[in-house]
């Protein structure tokens, strides 16, 4: 497959050529993409030196899939030109993730749903792909009716830019680049994304949203907090799930552990919890502290890690488009260049 990867520069595009090398990924030919001002910068994928191509470059070689990680302005302008002449977009903003024509996939939950027309295909926020993955089971056993999720999420799901300033307040410099409006270090801050007039975040509003598309079920409520924390290792989530049926609490255990891409990680009485340095360079998403609700009925509280770069961004990109091989809906891009 001829792959290019939009933002290859980014900290999500870095993961994404990782994950390529480490899943590998059938690239034939490798077109690394980014801002004009990166054109001709060297980056490495699997020991070979490949120099950052131009959109307008990227475009005219035709590639067979695009994995996008370049943000929502660029993804609407750049998506449909790729789709265009024949490439399948794999885009890791939120531009397309609402858009009714265009699927939102967790490919354990609905990789089936893809069709061969699906030319650009929305990859799901960070935050909405580690909790579905750790409810869909539970969804299709009980019925979820609602959903009260606190996220306390990585610096790095803001980009280099928060993680230098981070590391620089941490060092005793609050005079550098800064990425949030408040410091970070020592701090939280319930703030991701910009406010709505609804008083909830973008942030949030996208894990209401995203969680109904992809579980395809309007009728699940969920309210969300979303938070930014003083971490790099991932995202944690404590996630009050009230179900329509009452559950067992060994059998809601069992189905996690039956999940695809969960770990259980649940220990208590030994220490043993998710935790955003053990989700770190992992491809799972680890749930524990798994417990009823005892002030209502039929009602679980879980705590859900995961690693926002691996499955929460690069990890789920790159499963889609292996999916899709497997599926038989993407293969050697043969359209003609567009004139």
């Amino acid at each position: 497959m001829k792959v290019a990867v939009v933002g290859a520069t980014g900290l999500v595009g870095g993961e994404m050529l990782k994950v390529l090398a480490e899943r590998n990924f059938p690239v034939s030919e490798l077109l690394p993409v980014a801002s004009e001002k990166s054109v001709g910068q060297e980056i490495e994928f699997l020991g070979k030196k490949y120099k950052v191509v131009s959109m307008d470059d990227a475009i005219a070689a035709r590639p067979d899939v695009a994995i996008f990680s370049a943000g929502g302005s660029v993804s609407k302008e750049q998506a449909p030109r790729f789709a265009e002449v024949g490439t399948v977009v794999i885009d890791n903003s939120s531009a397309w993730r609402m858009d009714p024509t265009k699927k939102l996939v967790v490919p354990e939950i609905n990789a089936k749903e893809l069709t061969p027309e699906d030319k650009i295909i929305a990859n799901p926020n960070c935050s909405t792909i580690q909790m579905v993955l750790a409810l869909h089971k539970l969804h299709e056993a009980y019925q979820i009716k609602r959903v009260v999720v606190s996220t306390y999420q990585s610096v790095t799901g803001t980009g280099k830019k928060a993680v230098d300033q981070l590391m620089a307040e941490r060092a005793g410099n609050f005079d550098g680049p800064r990425a949030y409006a408040h410091p970070i270090d020592l701090n939280v801050l319930p703030h991701i994304d910009v406010f709505g007039e609804n008083g909830y975040t973008k942030e949030e509003m996208k894990m209401v949203n995203e969680t109904k598309k992809i579980m395809s079920d309007e009728s699940i409520r969920v309210t969300a907090t979303t938070v930014r924390i003083p971490v790099m290792g991932g995202h944690s989530e404590a996630v009050n799930v009230e179900f329509a049926k009452d559950f067992d609490l060994a059998e809601v255990r069992s189905l996690l552990e039956q999940t695809e891409g969960i770990e259980v990680v649940d220990d208590p009485a030994n220490n043993v919890y998710p935790m955003p340095k053990d989700a770190h360079g992992k491809d799972a998403v680890l749930v524990g502290r798994l417990r009823r609700d005892e002030s209502q009925p039929n009602t679980l509280n879980m705590w859900v890690v995961a690693d926002n770069l691996r499955k929460g961004a690069a990890t789920n990109a790159v499963q889609i488009a292996e999916h899709m091989i497997k599926l038989g809906l993407l293969k050697e891009n043969t359209a003609e260049a567009a004139v």
